[in-house]
């Protein structure tokens, strides 16, 4: 039971816990009970019973132990069976007494045996209903329903132990099953997406990213063109890549079957809390199960951190310089703090030799050149086009394609400062080098790209050249805006719509992504009131209201999409005004590296702001 072995002969009890893993092997065959039962508090009861039930938790206990008379009990269970298989409520009262005689003669054997109950985890009974549950909606009120505890509590356990909390780890875990369809199975992202829990393909692609950093299809495109045996390994399991001394603290899989080598049925029993299932193979030998609240296997969760990403405020630097009367500084400061979301963080004056999962086309752009990053930045649409030379990039160090970094190469470059973009990772970093922490996403949307080119800068010190460039790409964006004024006549409004899978993503004025900052925040083309009115950084629509969503041009990212000509093609979409009057700009397209809307670092938006503008004077002519 739940990994736990005892081998038996002759009359054995075993007590557990509701949605155990059991399994029963005999050469011989047995015969066994299965009681199940509910344990509920008669109110009002005193505050001491109370506080037993919500903390101790002793129905859930798991015990082995030999019964002392185990004749008596075998005759308690007899006739327990028997009354409880007669319909009238007066058996059901008998059965019931009879039942609380059988557990009181179990009580008096626990204690005289002086037996020591082991306390289920919850925190792994938790992650194992997570993994039962995986294709389902999980919504985490209803998980602490099922496992019987309240939603604070349960919050509190998980982030204490795993450092990260029961959702962000249920997206984490429903991330890497998806992974491993994308890779092993000819499925299709809207199939996969149902099959981990999402409602659909644009749900799952969002999460996608925002763990693995990049698109689905992205992923499984790299991975198809060669990815090492190893990267393989770690897309399947992130543990693969901690170092020894963290991977061992790790809760390891367990895949075990549920109840095996036994016919177990339940049945739902209205106006009562006791079930009794009884069946007989050919031997002598007794087992009876009484079973209440059960765990089952668990799965390893990445070494990971907590930490809220709702509220991101821009990172303020202090430095330990002393300065003379003419205000020069006179002593080299060795270090500074940098304020996070996260606290007050001390870090190198000067980094020589810098890591991070994300942003390395911002690094670059402040002329810092990072000793490793993730292979997917390495891999980037820009770098082509951005005249960085090659000898450069081929210096950085490749640290895998996964969320956290490969640690044990991270490791091997002895960085002086590691940048992390995803909260549940951050204690990995820690362990090796300084770490600051700066969110690429905050919820379900994107924070603006010039903001995160500022947060960065003031990490570095380097402020000055980041508004220096700020301000050249604002002139590069006024001059863009002369250039296609007239497209959009004044009182029209623009729509961006992303096709994938068959589906349809309206994509919002304010965090959204794939271009959508450089089409409503840069050139300021004005949105529709539905655009301006989304919670997060997009909505899934279906193909019938489209035109309610649509403004006078229209915006397609996506047209290469399998799925695209479906919607391209339709009669609503044919109907559309914008499509009517060719108000309509199919943009980006998608090769080996993407393309240049997939990043927003400083490269991506000087080629998107290219592109955008050449496709709406070409409209124009």
């Amino acid at each position: 039971m739940d990994q736990q072995r005892y081998i038996v002969d002759g009359f054995h009890i075993v007590h557990g816990g509701k949605l155990a893993n059991v399994n029963i092997k005999t050469d011989t065959g047995l015969v066994y009970y299965m009681i199940l039962y509910k344990a509920i508090l008669a109110l009002p009861c005193r505050m001491d019973i109370q506080h037993l039930m919500e903390n101790e938790r002793p129905f859930q206990d798991q015990y082995s132990l030999i019964p002392t008379n185990p004749l008596v009990m075998y005759q308690y269970i007899r006739t327990l069976e028997g009354e409880w298989e007669k319909s009238s409520k007066l058996a059901k009262l008998h059965a019931k007494t009879l039942f609380h005689q059988w557990v009181y003669a179990l009580l008096s054997d626990l204690y005289g045996q002086s037996i020591q109950p082991s306390k289920p985890d919850l925190v792994t009974r938790t992650v194992d209903y997570m993994n039962t549950h995986l294709h389902e909606p999980i919504a985490l009120d209803v998980m602490a329903e099922d496992l019987e505890c309240s939603v604070g509590h349960l919050s509190r356990l998980f982030k204490q132990k795993l450092k990260i909390s029961p959702i962000q780890y249920l997206a984490q875990r429903r991330v890497e099953r998806a992974a491993h369809l994308l890779i092993y199975t000819g499925a299709t992202l809207q199939q996969i997406a149902e099959q981990v829990g999402y409602p659909d393909a644009h749900s799952l692609s969002r999460s996608f990213k925002k763990i693995k950093g990049c698109s689905p299809i992205r992923y499984k495109k790299i991975q198809n063109r060669g990815m090492k045996e190893q990267e393989y390994a770690s897309a399947v399991n992130p543990n693969q890549d901690l170092p020894g001394f963290m991977r061992e603290n790790a809760l390891q899989p367990l895949y075990s079957q549920l109840y095996n080598d036994i016919d177990y049925q339940y049945h739902k029993v209205d106006g009562g809390g006791l079930f009794m299932q009884g069946k007989f193979k050919m031997t002598a030998l007794t087992m009876m199960l009484c079973l209440s609240l059960i765990l089952g296997a668990c799965s390893s969760p990445s070494q990971s951190t907590s930490g809220s990403q709702a509220e991101t405020k821009p990172a303020t630097v202090q430095t330990s310089n002393s300065t003379t009367e003419e205000g020069k500084s006179s002593v080299q400061a060795e270090t500074r703090t940098v304020s996070t979301i996260r606290g007050d963080v001390i870090i190198p004056a000067n980094p020589q030799r810098v890591a991070s999962d994300q942003y390395m086309g911002y690094l670059l752009k402040l002329g810092i050149i990072p000793v490793g990053v993730r292979t997917f930045m390495l891999n980037e649409a820009w770098i082509e086009k951005s005249g960085i030379s090659a000898d450069v990039i081929s210096g950085i160090e490749d640290l895998g394609g996964e969320f956290p970094m490969n640690l044990e190469k991270l490791v091997a470059l002895e960085p002086d400062l590691i940048i992390g973009s995803i909260d549940k990772n951050i204690e990995d970093y820690e362990k090796i080098a300084t770490t600051v922490f700066l969110p690429y996403w905050e919820g379900e949307s994107t924070s603006g790209p010039l903001a995160k080119l500022r947060r960065i800068s003031e990490i570095f010190g380097k402020e000055k050249e980041a508004e220096e460039w700020i301000s050249t790409y604002e002139q590069k964006v006024e001059e863009a805006k002369k250039q296609i004024a007239g497209v959009v006549k004044e009182g029209e409004t623009v729509s961006i719509v992303q096709v994938a899978n068959k589906s349809l993503y309206v994509l919002a004025a304010e965090g959204g992504n794939y271009g959508s900052s450089t089409i409503y925040e840069m050139l300021k083309l004005p949105p529709t009131e539905q655009a301006l009115n989304m919670e997060e950084g997009f909505v899934n629509i279906s193909l019938e209201v489209l035109p309610e969503y649509m403004g006078d041009h229209i915006f397609v990212y996506g047209s290469w999409d399998e799925g695209a000509n479906e919607v391209l093609n339709s009669e609503v979409w044919k109907l559309l005004p914008a499509v009517q009057k060719g108000q309509v700009y199919p943009y980006g397209s998608f090769g080996d590296k993407g393309d240049e809307f997939v990043m927003e670092d400083p490269f991506s938006l000087e080629l998107q702001l290219d592109t955008i503008v050449n496709i709406m004077v070409e409209a124009k002519k």
